[in-house]
């Protein structure tokens, strides 16, 4: 039983109701239009996965309509219907980008195997275009969470430059979100359908890396068993993302520098160019102008790099932003482990309020993660927070043998989910001494 929507479009009441007759008994789902305004706005309130038209419309031309079909409705399919000795209207309506074309007379015969591939083939492109726009959805901007001036700023250039080609450079420290952002801009893009490729570049060896980008030859050097195609070539019509650029060595640095200027590259092993259409965004948390007078970085690839450039925040400037992503984060990872999470203490919160986020909205994931799993309750305190965060939330010296103890108790007895018999063996005392510094550190 097939579920897609046909919309046959053609002024002779007779045949049209004959040829809806034949498809309804397919199994088909069957609209119909006397004209092509009609048939439009059918088009936009239903999702339609192919129409049948005919060539002589009392309004339009069948060739025409199916331009403008294709231009505002690019997922549905059309086939053409045109009368005896007009086939080269099939022709340019093909050329207009109709799925194929029937003489008129010989259609009753040939309709429905032909449905059949227009109405998969329309079926599969819109859901890749549902898949894209939940990609888009997933990956846009709205998922940059933040109320500060600052991150509403970075915010704002972001969408600016997604809409345009540019080159983007991210600054900023490491854990401020780079990646998130550089995603957002990509499916943002018209590069949208296309793919998003990110690369850390300080991940991997500059031999590794230059074959990594940019492919190999088969022979090239030992262990190129077979011919491998680089992440500039997966990228190719869309975006490439590397990051910790600062890290890339002066060598590779010029073969980067030709792909933005003449859009080519040629494999390791080979003499011969690629060519490829790729957006590039890169990001660093180093200075590239200072490594630039060290000798360390190109003077000629950075101004290339760094034509449009956003700087992300690091948390500390942005502290009223921390509770909304901590929250955020709570409910993630408390669906993830399936647990009954309800908030966060005061006194967790003052905590992280006061932290000095070193690794900043990565390092303030890893911390709610963390606190999630260990916790036993339906809040989080500040007894599951890691030690540094001691002093914060004790009031007291962190480095006080006694407060150290208490803490030390705090984190077992949070890991053991109150399990006193449980804690007792991981501090590896007696459980009656534990009982009894439960009782004098107040902790019951």
């Amino acid at each position: 039983m097939n579920c897609a929507a046909i919309l046959i479009v053609d002024d002779e009441e007779n045949l049209r109701k004959l040829l809806a007759r034949i498809i309804e008994l397919e199994g088909y789902a069957v609209r119909q239009a006397p004209n092509a305004k009609s048939a439009l706005k059918i088009l936009e309130r239903e999702s339609i996965q192919v129409v049948i038209c005919d060539v002589k419309l009392p309004d339009a031309n069948g060739v025409e309509l199916t331009s403008r079909i294709k231009s505002s409705f690019p997922d549905t399919e059309v086939i053409v219907l045109t009368a005896f000795g007009t086939i080269e209207d099939g022709v340019r309506a093909m050329k207009n980008g109709a799925f194929d074309y029937l003489t008129k007379g010989e259609h009753q015969d040939k309709i429905i195997p032909l449905l059949a591939k227009a109405s998969e083939k329309a079926s599969l492109r819109q859901k890749i275009s549902r898949l894209e726009n939940t990609l888009a959805e997933k990956f846009s901007f709205d998922h940059v969470l933040g109320d500060s001036p600052l991150i509403h700023q970075a915010i704002a250039l972001g969408k600016k430059v997604a809409v345009t080609d540019t080159t983007v450079l991210l600054t900023g420290e490491t854990g401020t979100g780079k990646e998130v952002f550089a995603q957002a801009i990509h499916y943002l893009s018209p590069r949208k359908a296309k793919t998003f490729v990110a690369v850390n570049c300080s991940a991997l060896g500059k031999d590794i890396l230059e074959s990594e980008l940019f492919g190999h030859k088969e022979g090239a050097f030992t262990g190129a068993i077979r011919d491998k195609t680089g992440l500039f070539q997966e990228a190719n019509e869309g975006t490439i993302f590397l990051d910790e650029i600062g890290e890339m060595s002066v060598e590779l640095q010029a073969k980067l520098l030709r792909v933005l200027e003449a859009g080519t590259f040629i494999r390791v092993g080979e003499t011969k160019e690629t060519k490829v259409n790729v957006r590039v965004i890169t990001a660093t948390n180093r200075n590239l102008e200072e490594e630039i007078s060290k000798g360390h970085f190109r003077e000629d690839l950075f101004y290339r790099l760094s034509v449009f450039q956003i700087l992300l925040p690091a948390l500390r400037e942005r502290t009223e932003d921390i509770k909304p992503l901590a929250e955020f984060f709570v409910q993630h990872f408390a669906a993830k482990v399936n647990k009954r999470i309800g908030g966060m203490s005061p006194d967790f919160l003052k905590a992280l309020l006061q932290h000095g986020w070193k690794g900043n909205v990565r390092e303030l994931k890893n911390v709610i993660e963390r606190t999630v799993i260990l916790s036993g309750h339906e809040t989080l305190t500040p007894d599951l927070l890691p030690y540094d965060f001691n002093a914060i939330t004790t009031g007291e010296n962190s480095m006080d043998l006694q407060s150290v103890e208490k803490a030390h108790i705090l984190k077992a007895l949070a890991m053991t989910g109150g399990n006193k018999t449980q804690a007792a063996r991981l501090l590896n005392i007696g459980l009656t001494t534990l009982y009894q510094k439960i009782k004098d550190f107040h902790l019951s």
